[in-house]
């Protein structure tokens, strides 16, 4: 009898890399500035080779100038060829639907189909600083995030509102050009609307490490539609690359130091390393901080950290997220995992 044949399992398809800026603002340096590098690193990720380049949402912060995605995405788009650009991601509850439909509609009528619409909700200013943002000031903050998602994606989708108040309304304005839409999360809430609504699933591992079983619910309650018949997860990571692990370290040691002052309350433009070396030595850690996950290390060690975080969460795509104090060492660690994964030869 001839002898059997055991099956080879398929390999795995490689791991798409992409970027995650939040325009970070180093000490001594400014908002305009921050803004400029932001191009800046798009440009460089366009010629490496990553998948797609989002820009963050913050507001009130000396660290991050990135409190417009959508004028951002499109200065993105322009310079750059071949990613796809997109919002990482625009804090819906701020804004109308409508209006956050129309303002991607004509960024994908402009840019075809490389932009990405990310929505999130996130505390991600102070009080007052988010009460001025509010598009209702009547209440302190309107619950009713599910159903703004549900307008929204109506809009993109040529479909009458849920409630059918707004039907009869004029086409989008960048027609045929469509956003691809992707929820952002961090917590079970953003999984469960994002598997009923049927949109791919970006979680921000940077901020909550403990999502490889959120992400296993959205899988779960996944409800597939012809817009996406599948789930599909991508994975935001903290990274810094240097030529040594050391390097790295210290590098991070600027990231610390912020998040350490913004658990504060007194957040502050980003910190050379040398001042944030010396800050962190003068106390412990807050318990708040310490499960916050960051990869860190050489190309090898790095390349293996964003693989076993991939691993965890079943993603296929990576997102990374880099805030250093030197523009230079930023784009750097890109360069670095992208000659780690192979995207300079692929």
């Amino acid at each position: 009898m001839p002898k059997s044949r055991e099956r080879s399992a398929e390999p795995a398809p490689p791991l798409s890399l992409s970027v995650l800026d939040q325009s970070p603002i180093a000490e001594g340096s400014t908002g305009a500035q921050a803004l400029r590098r932001t191009l800046d690193l798009a440009r460089l990720a366009d010629r490496l080779g990553y998948h797609r380049f989002w820009v963050a949402e913050h507001h009130g912060t000396p660290m991050l100038a990135g409190a417009a995605p959508e004028a951002l995405i499109g200065a993105v788009a322009a310079t750059t060829a071949r990613l796809r650009v997109g919002s990482g991601g625009v804090m819906l509850h701020h804004y109308s639907p409508r209006k956050v439909a129309e303002t991607f509609s004509v960024l994908g009528g402009l840019f075809g189909g490389r932009i990405d619409l990310g929505l999130g909700r996130g505390a991600d200013a102070d009080p007052v600083t988010t009460h001025a943002l509010q598009r209702d000031r009547r209440v302190p903050d309107p619950q009713d995030y599910p159903d703004q998602l549900a307008e929204l994606l109506a809009y993109l989708e040529d479909r009458p509102s849920p409630d059918r108040r707004f039907a009869g309304l004029a086409p989008l304005p960048g027609l045929p050009g469509r956003p691809e839409p992707w929820l952002l999360g961090t917590s079970l809430d953003s999984a469960i609307w994002a598997g009923k609504l049927a949109l791919p699933y970006a979680f921000g591992d940077f901020i909550n490490p403990a999502g490889a079983e959120i992400a296993r619910l959205y899988r779960e309650s996944f409800v597939g539609t012809e817009r996406l018949p599948a789930p599909l997860v991508a994975v935001s990571v903290a990274a810094i690359c240097a030529d040594t692990d050391e390097q790295a370290q210290r590098l991070a040691a600027s990231a610390r130091m912020c998040a350490r002052m913004s658990h504060r309350g007194t957040p502050i433009p980003v910190p050379a390393p040398e001042r944030a070396l010396r800050d962190l030595e003068l106390g412990e850690e807050p318990a708040a901080l310490r499960p916050r996950r960051m990869v860190l290390g050489s190309p090898a060690t790095v390349r293996a950290g964003l693989e076993a975080v991939a691993g965890e969460y079943g993603a296929g795509e990576v997102i990374v997220v880099t805030v250093t104090h030197s523009h230079t060492a930023r784009e750097r660690s890109y360069e670095l995992i992208a000659e780690a994964f192979g995207l300079l030869s692929g």
